[in-house]
């Protein structure tokens, strides 16, 4: 009979957490879809190579979704069995709040491994496959996108016009270049020759001149500057808006052990060590949250209401956004080093979950929960101001 009913209510659960993960999730992937789908018009870039980039992408998004998506789930959940009354009537048939909240302790347990394993394995894969696979659109893009007698402006402040393009695209002849990246200082480059160089390491195309010169002139046309070289070379940016400087690996692309690593190697910079600190808790920590909400919504949703899915939502999202704001406050405090990295990413979870074991405490045996005498006011005026007319 217990195995029942504990599926009855993970099946109540379950339906609004996946209902309201997707939904979140594809609402933030919105901004990134906008604008890979602005890359595939202006840039060329192929359909395959946008939805691998959502692909890598979504990872981080479900760090943050998941945790969300569990609270409200339970909230809308057990808040509909016991507006329908089936709260009370499994606890008058000897069910005690404990009994009914192993499902809900299962499905947060889950979500707990589950977001784990997306922040310690599936958030640096995603976010380094997602680089590469920028850098490698970026190179194919660079060698196709240069013709011959053709001015090709793809590349970010930088006009390049080559008279001749010899042996398959390896190299191009009589090249000149308008580079006006530098403001207040445009310059106009002239060379022989040109070779098209991808650099692996530092996930950055490179036009290498040889036998040239660069021309230069001020703002107000007075002082004029040539220089002659043997070769030269200038770093091809093709799409800014997604790509960044990657010579090493930034702190969201490492796994737990890379930030260990990086954190007892001698001289790091201390803001960068903090830096590393933060990003080596929050992979604990946001797994974390999920038990967390997973304590607080049991007592929150065994509430009867008439509402069930609306006050689930708001519920959920106001607890969300509180815990969010904790959590950013404590990670600026120390990131300026203020307050030590482990004490500003643990602190929300600190709060939620003592929260959460009050609660769930004080609703094991029935008694209500404490509300101060001035936020019984506030909450009698809000009800009293929106009760429908009769």
């Amino acid at each position: 009979m217990s195995r029942i009913i504990d599926r009855y209510i993970f099946r109540e659960i379950a339906v609004p957490f996946g209902m309201t993960l997707f939904i979140l999730t594809f609402v933030l992937l919105m901004g990134k879809i906008v604008q890979l789908v602005s890359m595939m018009v202006t840039q060329g870039v192929g359909m395959l190579d946008v939805a691998l980039l959502i692909l890598y992408l979504i990872p981080s998004f479900l760090i943050y979704t998941i945790p969300v998506s569990l609270l409200v789930a339970i909230l809308i959940g057990l808040g509909r069995l016991s507006g329908d009354n089936e709260i009370t009537v499994l606890k008058s048939a000897g069910l005690s709040l404990y009994q009914l909240a192993r499902p809900v302790a299962i499905f947060a347990v889950a979500a707990f491994l589950f977001t784990g394993a997306v922040t310690f394995h599936l958030v640096p894969s995603g976010n380094t496959a997602a680089k590469r696979l920028v850098y490698q659109v970026a190179q194919q893009r660079a060698t196709l996108g240069i013709k011959e007698k053709v001015f090709v402006d793809d590349f970010r402040g930088i006009l390049i016009y080559a008279d001749r393009i010899r042996d398959k695209a390896e190299y191009l002849e009589g090249v000149i270049i308008s580079d006006n990246r530098i403001t207040g200082e445009p310059s106009t480059i002239f060379a022989q020759r040109a070779y098209l160089l991808a650099d692996p390491v530092r996930m950055v195309i490179i036009l290498r001149l040889y036998q040239g010169s660069t021309h230069s002139v001020d703002t107000n046309l007075q002082n004029y500057r040539k220089l002659d070289f043997e070769f030269y070379d200038v770093t091809l940016d093709l799409m800014p808006a997604l790509t960044a400087a990657a010579a090493q690996k930034s702190s969201t692309e490492m796994t737990a052990g890379e930030l260990l690593e990086r954190i007892r190697k001698a001289g790091v910079d201390p803001a960068a060590l903090r830096e590393l600190a933060i990003e080596l808790n929050k992979k604990m920590t946001i797994p974390v949250s999920c038990l967390c909400f997973g304590l607080l919504g049991v007592p929150l949703g065994i509430r009867a209401h008439r509402s069930v899915r609306s006050r689930g939502i708001t519920v959920g999202f106001l607890i969300a956004l509180a815990y969010y704001l904790i959590l950013m406050g404590g990670e600026a405090l120390a990131e300026l080093g203020r307050i030590p990295p482990a004490v500003g990413t643990w602190t929300p979870n600190v709060i939620f979950g003592a929260l959460g074991i009050a609660l769930f405490y004080l609703a094991a045996r029935e008694r209500p929960f404490p509300v101060p005498p001035w936020a019984a006011e506030i909450l009698r005026r809000w009800r009293e101001k929106w009760r429908p007319a009769a």
